[in-house]
């Protein structure tokens, strides 16, 4: 998937990154005073945090390349032994008002608690133990005409719980978080839904629900159907076939279709 665009940082955040910087050094210092081997450098607090990249990672937060987010904060806060509250006052106190909130969707009438709020009275510690955040970005899939999405960002993230994670196979590291703009996929999908993405699956499954991409379409939903002979139809789950008539991709068409992620979740008003 195309990264996001990044937008500069407001000045909270600069603040934030800026508070995170001083937490670095001073951690670097303690390590260096009480003769730890390896020292902690940037390298080693992203492996602590279990990132891929990890100077690079690291070294963009500290510097105001990338905003903090909610999971970065707290993986970030206990490796320099410091409160979340002392980095991001803002994004720390959104686990407090989370614990005050109600936002536990249903699914065939089984508490999946895909994105429930942090228990009350609960540290922070045995929260991130729990659950897992996804980025939110801005773009938009079309549930109707496509989206071209020029511009993109991490907006935010949404939590969700490990256990349930597991029990549908999939990677942390491959989940995003977009939102569907209209209602050809309805019921399945209404308008302004939110979408979870396993963006590693790229293949397309006969029956299954995917974010596409095209150069002349932009982003849509669609269910991918297979046809007798090898070819894919994009279908709406819309019964209104006037407005939303199937797509038929011939052999030489489906290479300009490009799958971003498999549609594994969808939460929304009902």
């Amino acid at each position: 998937m195309t990264k996001p665009i990044r937008t500069p940082l407001n000045q909270e955040q600069l603040n934030d990154a800026a508070r995170l910087k001083d937490a670095y050094r001073n951690a670097v210092k303690a390590s260096k005073d009480k003769g730890e081997s390896p020292a902690l450098n940037q390298f080693e607090v992203g492996a602590r945090c279990g990132w891929s990249s990890p100077q690079s990672t690291v070294s963009q937060y500290l510097n105001g390349k990338v905003a903090l987010n909610l999971d970065a904060l707290i993986k970030l806060a206990e490796v320099f032994g410091v409160k979340p509250w002392d980095i991001s006052p803002s994004l720390a106190d959104g686990i407090r008002r989370a614990a005050g909130e109600t936002a536990v969707h249903m699914h065939s009438g089984r508490d999946l608690a895909a994105n429930s709020p942090f228990p009350a009275g609960s540290d922070i510690e045995a929260a991130e133990e729990k659950y897992v955040h996804v980025p939110q970005y801005s773009a938009k899939a079309a549930a109707g005409i496509g989206h071209e999405n020029p511009h993109v960002e991490s907006i935010a993230t949404l939590a969700f719980k490990r256990d349930w994670l597991r029990t549908k196979g999939v990677k942390p590291e491959s989940l995003i978080v977009i939102y569907a703009d209209g209602d050809s996929m309805w019921p399945t999908i209404n308008d302004h839904d939110v979408l979870l993405l396993d963006t590693s699956k790229t293949e397309p499954v006969d029956g299954q629900v995917f974010v596409l991409t095209s150069a002349d379409k932009g982003s849509i939903v669609k269910r991918v159907v297979k046809t007798p002979l090898g070819g894919w139809i994009l279908r709406s789950d819309n019964d209104d076939c006037d407005d939303y008539a199937d797509i038929v991709l011939v052999r030489s068409e489906v290479n300009e279709h490009r799958i971003i992620g498999k549609v594994i979740w969808r939460g929304g008003d009902l």
